[in-house]
């Protein structure tokens, strides 16, 4: 009773048509608690697995993976004078799918919804940063002006503005919030590839506390996003979606650069 709840909309999922919505708008009338009703109201399957990929069907109790699995059987679901008989795949053995990890879970948010509400990718990678003396950004007002400090995040914005003679101010965040740092011009000059390309930035620099506005005025930058791989391409990623391995003889293919891009890269502004 003392919060209220926002739901995202279905445009966040990547992939949907307005015309997919509208008609499961249109054919709604008791709720949809079964996949089949779906598919019966004229969604295409393609439509319901990337609403699966989004997890929209943990609603009625199915993760993404249960319900991409579910939805494989409706391709030979009876349609024109077979509608209404059993498929056969009726006759199949329940299958028991390998559980997706949390940070599994929060990676297809990023790639479907571009957001995850379940986690912050930096939490999984929390004690890492700990084991370097970096810290949480909630932390840097224990700390009093003037302390050297470390503080690690997803870059969210850069902004140089051209009033500002070359100062970059750089928005970092983590599971906790916030961090704001001021990059003079000779620091972002020589640390520009870490500003610029990094998905999880660290930050060395020194607090300026003024009442309650916090910077870290940065003396030096380095790119963590190695920390994020695993997340991203976790261990046993030769799991196809429905969590079956697949061939154990076919060619490992290596994880691509842009794939460390699921995260964003932050938005630049002048």
């Amino acid at each position: 009773g003392e919060y209220c709840a926002l739901r995202l909309g279905f445009r966040q999922v990547k992939g949907i048509r307005e015309e997919d919505i509208a008609c499961l708008i249109a054919q709604r009338g008791q709720p949809y608690r079964q996949i089949h009703l779906l598919r019966d109201a004229g969604m295409a399957l393609i439509t319901l697995e990337k609403l699966a990929d989004a997890d929209a069907f943990r609603s009625i109790g199915l993760d993404r993976r249960q319900a991409l699995w579910e939805i494989t059987a409706l391709r030979d679901r009876p349609v024109g004078i077979f509608r209404g008989q059993p498929s056969d795949s009726n006759q199949e053995p329940d299958v028991a799918l390998p559980v997706m990890s949390a940070a599994e879970h929060v990676a297809q948010d990023y790639r479907s919804l571009a957001l995850s509400l379940k986690a912050h990718p930096v939490s999984f990678v929390r004690r890492q940063l700990y084991a370097r003396n970096i810290l949480a950004t909630h932390e840097l007002e224990l700390w009093p002006d003037g302390t050297f400090v470390q503080v690690a995040g997803l870059v969210l914005v850069r902004q140089r503005p051209g009033t500002a003679s070359g100062i970059c101010f750089i928005t970092l965040e983590d599971e906790h919030g916030v961090a704001n740092l001021v990059a003079f011009e000779s620091i972002f000059t020589r640390y520009r590839k870490e500003i610029m390309y990094a998905q999880l930035l660290l930050v060395e620099g020194r607090l300026q506390k003024e009442g309650e506005v916090i910077h870290v005025i940065a003396r030096k930058f380095e790119n963590l996003s190695a920390l994020l791989q695993p997340i991203v391409v976790p261990k046993g990623a030769e799991m196809d979606v429905y969590g079956f391995h697949n061939d154990p003889n076919a060619k490992k293919v290596a994880p691509q650069p842009q794939q460390l891009d699921l995260f964003g890269k932050g938005r630049n502004f002048k």
